[in-house]
């Protein structure tokens, strides 16, 4: 048999790893910045948490979840977002008695058995945001506005901010009744997902991607022209929020997201760019969601980012990420000195710099090939003379100035010459 990575799956080598803690890094400074705390939840879940959490009447649901059935006969699934997963941490370990809001981040794979395309796959990775006890509109504003920093921080342009509000429950009944009034004559033409949709949840007709749906949802009426004061209020709001804080956004109705916990705002950061049109990110408010799977009645407000689909985007915009930069010192031996280089650099690492030396019994002139191939600052050639004299000949690579210096002095060295010194 011919073993390969499963479809839908892609290895993570080297180089985009590389590319991706960058991205992760960047994110995790901004999140602690704002006074959000990591948190770390199972790969898999009971079954029964997406199906109430997520809804089942949602595709994620319904046609997209990696469901097993565990030895002990028990229906487990590989987690297809990491809200729900989230909120069922919230709930088991009391933090709704911890001081409110509570902020979390996460880093996250996902599962999904989805259409593979470019930019998407079964196995994904997403960076997520959730901030628990807040129902002030400012809550949603801020959560906005770390990602639009975010963005800003990456050098991304031509990112479109589009923003909805689907209403509460109360509200969204009426909406409902009024959706299924437009598309009922209409029924009997539609794709047999949404005469599925239409008795489950009327809602996600809007965001059917067949051709004859997708234009029957131009005419549909609009969720915006039936939000209750409340609610209205609540969106006025959260848009004077960003106007505050200089965000540009476009409010788009049709905006109803995927899943079906979300109420009041939603709202997705989509690209604008030709070749990657769509959706990179989108979030919003779930303040019933905590109440459903069995915790108190806590609001709360999120997002979740695609870390795939913005490489994506990143590349197609010509931002370079950061390369992992070569090594301090590259550490060049005989096979009688190669125990001393290795101790050398590992004395080194401990001084907080970084060193490399060879495993492989190589000749110096091929270590001094693979020191230059790595992007080393520094070379030094460790011989017996050197061993036993206790100093030696370190090169700056750049341009090739030497530097005789004693092997204990070469840590204070580096720090006091390496290049990007604080």
């Amino acid at each position: 048999m011919d073993l390969k990575a499963p479809r839908g799956t892609k290895d993570i080598l080297p180089k985009e790893a590389t590319k991706r803690q960058y991205l992760e890094r960047a994110f995790e400074d901004l999140c602690h910045r704002y006074g959000y705390e990591e948190i770390r939840v199972p790969t898999f879940e009971y079954t029964e948490l997406f199906v109430r959490g997520v809804g089942d009447s949602s595709d994620v649901v319904r046609k997209e979840m990696y469901t097993f059935q565990d030895k002990s006969d028990r229906s487990l699934t590989l987690r297809p977002e990491g809200t729900a997963g989230v909120v069922r941490a919230f709930i088991e370990h009391g933090m709704a008695s911890w001081p409110a809001p509570l902020k979390l981040w996460y880093k996250l794979n996902m599962f999904r058995y989805e259409k593979m395309q470019k930019g998407r796959y079964r196995e994904f990775w997403q960076l997520g945001c959730e901030v628990f006890g807040a129902s002030a509109s400012t809550a949603d504003a801020e959560v906005i506005g770390l990602l639009d920093a975010y963005f800003a921080g990456l050098g991304l342009e031509g990112i479109r901010l589009e923003i909805n509000s689907i209403g509460c429950p109360a509200c969204r009944e009426t909406y409902k009744a009024a959706l299924r009034a437009y598309y009922e004559p209409e029924l009997p033409h539609m794709c047999e997902d949404c005469q599925v949709r239409f008795t489950r949840n009327p809602l996600r007709m809007l965001d059917c991607k067949e051709d004859s749906c997708s234009r029957l949802a131009e005419g549909a009426p609009v969720q915006l022209d039936y939000l209750c004061d409340d609610c209205k209020e609540h969106f006025t709001l959260v848009r004077q929020a960003l106007d505050k804080q200089g965000i540009h956004y476009l409010v788009n109705p049709r905006i109803v997201r995927g899943l079906d916990y979300y109420t009041r705002t939603v709202f997705e950061f989509v690209s604008e760019n030709v070749g990657t049109q769509g959706s990179i990110c989108g979030g919003g408010r779930y303040d019933g969601l905590v109440h459903e799977l069995g915790g108190p009645d806590v609001p709360a407000v999120g997002f979740a980012m695609g870390v795939e689909r913005l490489m994506l985007e990143m590349e197609a915009q010509g931002i370079t990420l950061v390369e992992k930069p070569g090594p301090d010192l590259y550490i060049a031996s005989f096979s009688a000195t190669s125990a001393d280089a290795l101790a050398l650099a590992a004395s080194l690492i401990r001084q907080g710099l970084s060193a490399e030396t060879d495993l492989m019994g190589r000749s110096v002139r091929a270590q001094m090939k693979a020191a230059d191939r790595m992007g080393a600052g520094f070379i030094l050639v460790l011989g017996e003379e050197e061993v036993t004299s206790g100093q030696g000949t370190i090169r700056k690579m750049a341009d090739g100035s030497e530097e005789t210096i004693l092997l204990d002095a070469i840590g204070t060295y580096l720090k006091e010459n390496k290049e990007g010194k604080p």
